[in-house]
């Protein structure tokens, strides 16, 4: 017997990531961030979906970048790698937030791979600060 995990919203996570593939193949690398946010934007409003652009979450009023249909944060960097502070920043995001998936995506990469962060358990104050 297989125990599969079960994907958090794979449709719409799909949409997004495929949006993003879709502008990082248009304009390349080497945009700054908020261009490729400007550009996502534009799409996400073809496409339909309900999105809020740079929200200010929480106590700590910590900037999201998009949180879209109220179900995945999307954070978008253009630098030359991800590292854990990203990862944390993210992190903290969902716990802040309660939402329960998060898309971090670096646009400076060749190719691009989102990275799909997942909210655990653990209160952000803890082990995210």
């Amino acid at each position: 017997m297989s125990i599969r995990p079960k994907i958090i919203y794979p449709k719409l996570s799909y949409i997004i990531t495929g949006l993003c593939f879709s502008i990082h193949n248009e304009y390349g690398r080497f945009l700054r961030e908020k261009q490729y946010a400007t550009h996502l934007e534009t799409k996400l409003k073809e496409e339909q979906l309900n999105y809020q652009r740079e929200v200010e979450i929480g106590d700590s009023h910590n900037i999201v970048d998009f949180i879209i249909e109220d179900k995945i944060i999307l954070e978008l960097k253009a630098k030359r790698a991800i590292t854990k502070k990203d990862y944390y920043q993210t992190q903290r995001y969902l716990q802040e937030t309660g939402i329960k998936l998060g898309l971090l995506i670096n646009f400076r990469n060749k190719f691009l791979k989102p990275k799909r962060i997942i909210k655990i358990d653990t209160p952000a104050k803890i082990k995210y600060q």
